[in-house]
């Protein structure tokens, strides 16, 4: 053996990486996890909220027969459409803290089966009152199931995919007054059919889904990334690791109780501000169908004309929440929105020709959709990992009291004036107020040391 040979450098065994290759390594894991969670989470939970929204909308399709079949006045009609969310409100905060300890898939499982059977039992109410008892029984069974989904995709999705996950999943609204609309026209077409009425028909066969979707979740949808078995160990590990670190950097403040948490001015008035959006979204639920009728269009015409300003609202806030999610920015995604559902509101007062109210309606509706994905982004990032889920649960009970306030004001001015638009009014005021208390709070910096984004560009 020679000098030469023995001087040479062996090859090393290991050659560590650099700085860029555990870069892209991580960047490649995390598009792998999210690409799982979104086709395999999101995608169930969007039919499930789907279900919910058709299940406590249609009475707003069933009232152009059952109005007249069980002799309901326009203020009892707003009274039953609206008790549904008395009872939403007495009982979500309870829910949402039975599933932090039972889990979510068991909870939001029973949550569908319940509201299912509950929703299709409508079908026998014989009068005002049997009809006032179901959708207040309704409102039970549904209470907790939209903020126990806020806080399941809180352990699912980084702040970065949030808003953009917020309105995939809460697109399903617009989509159930999309698709609704015109299979409600249909059912109602129904009448007669084995001696049931058209309206009979529908409360059926739009209830029962969700009974069915309930013991498919029980059995489908894991808990939490930790026994989701179609992720890998890296996959559970980046996103185990992203959302410690996301909470280590949002535990600025003090860890109170429930009870001081609820408390909280801010989330009060976030409550508040989310209640401008809730008007606009079921007062229009409830009582678009009748306005639309009214321009003198039979049942199935009115389901089409119906879905059109839902179908925009669809495509809107997604398209929304991507911009929201692309510029780091909440605070003018949910102003903005909130004031474009005002104006929108304003000018259906002063028209009367069926084209220009649908147009009008799309406008209000793709404002009052369209400021989901960022506003409950907002409230993630302005809440403590501690208090996110009461806060949540508060802020959407304090919302759901516009969605008794706004159908039951419009069916009894409806009554008062025998007409639709002064009804409209209070809608127009909640969406003002929401768009001010958020500038409010941003300029009392209600995020403290996490103020979401800077001002849009």
């Amino acid at each position: 053996m020679n000098e030469q040979s023995i001087a040479e450098p062996l090859e090393p065994l290991y050659v560590p990486t650099s700085g860029n290759d555990h870069q892209e390594r991580d960047t490649a894991i995390e598009k792998a996890a999210m690409r799982k969670i979104i086709w395999r989470i999101v995608p169930i939970l969007t039919l499930s909220y789907f279900l919910a929204y058709l299940d406590r909308i249609n009475i707003g399709f069933a009232a152009l027969e059952m109005n007249k079949s069980l002799g309901l006045s326009s203020t009892v009609y707003g009274w039953a459409a609206g008790v549904f969310f008395i009872a939403y409100i007495i009982f979500e905060i309870p829910s949402n803290l039975i599933l932090e300890r039972v889990g979510t898939r068991v909870w939001i499982a029973r949550i569908l089966m319940t509201w299912g059977l509950i929703a299709a039992g409508a079908a026998f109410v014989v009068g005002p009152a049997s009809l006032v008892i179901v959708r207040f029984l309704l409102g039970f069974a549904e209470a907790g199931f939209f903020p126990g989904v806020l806080l399941y995709l809180t352990y699912w999705c980084p702040a970065a995919y949030r808003a953009k996950v917020i309105a995939a999943f809460s697109v399903s609204v617009p989509l159930a007054g999309f698709v609704g609309s015109p299979l409600s026209g249909a059912l109602l077409g129904m009448d007669g059919y084995l001696g049931l009425h058209g309206w009979q028909w529908l409360f059926i066969v739009e209830g029962l889904p969700a009974t069915f979707l309930g013991l498919f979740v029980l059995v489908y949808l894991p808990s939490k990334p930790d026994s989701a078995s179609w992720l890998s160990r890296d996959e559970k590990r980046w996103l185990q690791r992203k959302l410690a670190a996301e909470e280590l950097s949002n535990a600025g403040g003090s860890h109170g109780s429930v009870w001081r948490t609820l408390a909280n001015p801010r989330v009060l008035a976030l409550g508040l501000a989310s209640a401008g959006s809730l008007a606009t979204g079921y007062g229009l639920a409830f009582w678009q169908p009748q306005m639309v009728k009214s321009f003198g269009l039979t049942n199935f015409q009115t389901g089409l004309v119906n879905a059109v300003p839902f179908a925009v609202a669809a495509v809107g806030m997604f398209v929304w929440a991507r911009r929201s999610d692309g510029r780091r920015e909440r605070v003018w995604h949910t102003v903005v929105p909130l004031l474009v559902s005002a104006v929108a509101l304003a000018s259906c007062i002063y028209l009367h020709q069926l084209s220009l109210v649908v147009v009008a309606l799309c406008f209000a509706l793709l404002g009052g959709y369209g400021v989901k994905g960022p506003f409950w982004a907002l409230v993630s990032e302005w809440t403590s990992p501690s208090e996110k889920a009461a806060a949540i649960a508060m802020i959407n009970s304090l919302a759901n009291i516009s969605g008794f306030v706004a159908p039951f004001l419009l069916g009894f001015i409806k009554d008062q004036t025998g007409s639709f638009v002064l009804g409209l009014i209070p809608m127009i005021v909640l969406a003002c107020i929401g768009a001010a208390t958020i500038l409010i709070l941003k300029g009392y910096g209600a995020s403290g040391s996490r103020q979401p984004v800077s001002s849009p560009g």
